[in-house]
């Protein structure tokens, strides 16, 4: 719901107008309905509409309390804002509007920026107190909503997408190495990084104050994820009533809309499960599924088009069913696009994403999604087994260090990167990455099996997801579609975390190795290890047909591997190796031409790492070369000065 940004001059310099027009216009995708601009000498807000609650202008932003004293522009949604306004409206609060938005602005008059820490729901926030003259930014507890600022000392930019940023006239691009060496370890970025240099994403969960005064952006943490504590005395039983009642008002919760709803169909539990409650609350809802065009797919990839379960799943709902068909040459036509729109890389062969999202849009402004109920409740069997041995913290670290190098290992970098970069990389800072992330956190323990795998669970829902959450934003709302996890509610969360491990995952013994890029083993590890959210299992039982719950977890992927040998191998070619290519002022060509050949003649399937290439090398072309995509603003303010590429 929304794209907003920001600029605050901390040396009291007008904010410039034709700067804020300039970033609002980089967010037209995410709001086309509408568009707000404040400006009060040194503090900008700007603000792009998808008007989803109260349609009126009612709901416009920014939006100001009644006091006056804070002005705020918002993206997201808050699931409790009702409650909260019953709340506010006894304590003497008055209300013109039906939108969260207008709760967000009075809590905030009432109760201060500690108010951000009571929301149930997806945010990112801009709030300026004219009282303070201080600037406060929030995000969410689980990073569902992006929010990116860059600080040079004397001026603070912030808004929800980089492209946005890079509109200011003091900011040049530059490559962000650190961030450079862990997206090609994990595909993936685990610190706050981006390969923009200097650009930081506001860390989850996490509210920031500016002020006149400020040297530098300190991050204030007001929760994090414990899956530690959990409640031993109870039962199975109790675990399935808890998830099921749970589950059940989170979806009725994040059904909230003055707009239509809708909801992915994957054929399996977890968007299943979502379905069956959410087609009770409508007259007929609007479902949606991607599937594959299959002629000359081979091998385990020949399984991956989910429509004919889907379609028997939404028979058996009776919603209203809508498919898109991919094949092999959408990846070209999308790629670019996709790149544009998603500029801080991350996890997985995406391209489906956006073409599922450009066609509920058509429908719906809102679709509920899945994802979340893997990392909350056990989802990845076949990946715990590195772990769940381990006899201490060193060697669990050892296991799960080599599991998730997803793309290029520590031994390889220096084949991967040009000799240039070697004196700007450190081959062993993603390992100290990938540490802190643990141990960041005190509470974790690692003496027993269940202390390892849950562990991994905290492991994955702060690195792995907040990657497919980024993914899933950024690819919606390119066609202004608003995205809704329903596993991401604060209570069904706080359940989850309390479920002992062996209540979501009853055999550890059966736990079984596999690489994930290879797809047969991956899709073995999947019939024999589908012990995986076992309660949760149980729970959805109330709601989905034994069939569906006996499915075996495919996930959502294109057969990439065969098209990557077949009709986009010369795609692959032409782009990674030709005359043109820039991200060979990066990465070692000759690697790049033995990883494609690997792949072609079926000695490795490199379809993670050549999916990454594809993706870094139109990142070089749209964001340093302003390479124009056709249809999308050029990228072009901050590079007119960027200067020759280097490294």
């Amino acid at each position: 719901m929304c794209g907003i940004a920001g600029i605050y001059n901390l040396n009291g310099a007008q904010v410039a107008k034709h700067t804020l027009d300039r970033m609002t216009k980089m967010l037209v995708h995410r709001g086309p309905d509408g568009q707000g601009i404040y400006i009060d000498q040194n503090i900008g807000l700007t603000h792009r509409r998808l008007a989803v609650l109260d349609l009126s202008d009612n709901g416009k932003q920014p939006m100001s309390s009644a006091n006056g004293k804070w002005t705020i522009v918002f993206n997201g949604c808050i699931y409790n804002f009702k409650e909260l306004r019953e709340e506010l409206i006894e304590y003497g609060c008055s209300f013109i509007s039906t939108t969260d938005t207008e709760v967000i602005a009075e809590g905030l008059s009432v109760f201060g920026p500690s108010f951000f820490e009571r929301f149930n729901g997806m945010f990112a926030i801009g709030a300026w107190n004219s009282e303070e003259q201080a600037l406060y930014l929030s995000r969410d507890r689980f990073g569902v909503k992006p929010l990116y600022y860059w600080f040079n000392g004397s001026t603070l930019v912030f808004a929800s997408e980089i492209k946005a940023i890079l509109q200011h006239d003091q900011y040049c691009i530059d490559v962000d190495h650190s961030a450079l060496n862990q997206y090609f370890t994990f595909q993936n970025v685990f610190t706050y990084n981006t390969l923009f240099k200097g650009v930081t994403m506001l860390p989850p969960a996490n509210t920031v104050k500016i002020t006149a005064q400020s040297t530098a952006v300190k991050h204030y943490s007001w929760w994090d994820y414990d899956f530690s504590a959990t409640d031993a005395t109870m039962s199975f039983e109790d675990a399935v009533s808890l998830t099921k009642s749970g589950f059940e008002l989170a979806v009725e919760r994040q059904m909230v809309a003055d707009v239509p709803v809708g909801a992915y169909l994957s054929g399996g539990m977890d968007s299943g499960s979502i379905t069956a409650i959410a087609s009770k609350k409508v007259g007929r809802l609007n479902t949606f599924t991607a599937g594959f065009d299959m002629s000359g797919v081979t091998g385990v990839e020949a399984n991956y088009d989910e429509r004919r379960d889907a379609e028997l799943m939404a028979n058996h709902f009776k919603t209203e069913h809508y498919e898109q068909v991919i094949n092999a040459g959408d990846l070209s036509w999308s790629l670019p696009r996709l790149v544009w729109h998603l500029e801080d890389l991350r996890v997985g062969m995406s391209y489906p994403n956006y073409y599922i999202s450009r066609l509920a849009s058509k429908f719906v402004k809102v679709c509920l999604q899945g994802t979340g109920g893997d990392e909350l409740y056990g989802g990845y069997p076949w990946r715990y087994y590195r772990v769940f041995k381990s006899l201490g913290q060193r060697e669990y670290f050892d296991n799960y260090y080599s599991f998730w190098q997803r793309l290029v290992s520590d031994e390889e970098k220096l084949s991967l990167f040009n000799v240039s970069m070697h004196s700007q990389i450190d081959i062993t800072e993603p390992r100290t990455v990938f540490e802190r992330v643990f141990t960041f956190n005190d509470k974790l323990s690692y003496h027993t099996p269940e202390q390892h795998i849950a562990n991994s669970l905290y492991f994955e829902i702060k690195t792995f997801l907040p990657g497919l959450l980024l993914v899933g934003d950024k690819l919606s709302m390119a066609n202004g579609l608003e995205e809704r996890f329903p596993f991401l509610d604060n209570d069904l969360v706080a359940i989850a975390q309390k479920i002992p491990v062996g209540h979501k995952l009853g055999n550890l013994s059966a736990m079984v190795q596999v690489n994930e890029n290879a797809l047969a083993d991956k899709r073995k590890a999947y019939l024999e290890s589908n012990d995986g959210k076992t309660v949760l299992r149980k729970a959805m039982s109330a709601f989905l047909p034994e069939s569906v719950l006996n499915r075996k977890k495919q996930g959502f992927s294109a057969p990439d591997e065969s098209w990557y040998r077949g009709e986009n191998a010369e795609y692959i070619r032409s782009t990674l190796l030709g005359k043109k290519t820039v991200s060979a002022a990066f990465i070692n060509t000759n690697y790049v031409e033995r990883i494609i050949k690997e792949h072609t003649e079926h000695k490795v399937n490199h379809r993670l790492l050549l999916w990454s290439f594809l993706c870094f090398e139109w990142w070089c072309k749209i964001f340093l070369e302003n390479h124009a995509v056709e249809g999308l603003p050029n990228i072009s303010t901050a590079n007119e000065k960027a200067g020759p590429i280097g490294v």
